[in-house]
């Protein structure tokens, strides 16, 4: 289980990044939204797409959920 957070703000392709908590990459907290405790990235994916219709895993913290 982790907290997870989406950026407010979207990359240059346009989605907006799921993050847990403790990533490295965390964005600042006033560029942020918490979504909740979810026990994978899919579920926190699929809370952020509700939010932006654009989201997608991070990278580092979210890879299983980071679309190639």
């Amino acid at each position: 289980m982790g907290s997870y957070y989406v950026n407010k703000n979207a990359q240059s392709n346009g989605d907006h990044e799921v993050h847990v908590s403790t990533c490295s990459h965390l964005p600042i907290a006033e560029n942020r939204n918490y979504l909740g405790v979810f026990s994978n990235c899919k579920d926190a994916v699929l809370a952020a797409k509700k939010l932006f219709a654009a989201a997608d895993g991070c990278y580092n913290c979210s890879n299983p959920c980071h679309k190639q």
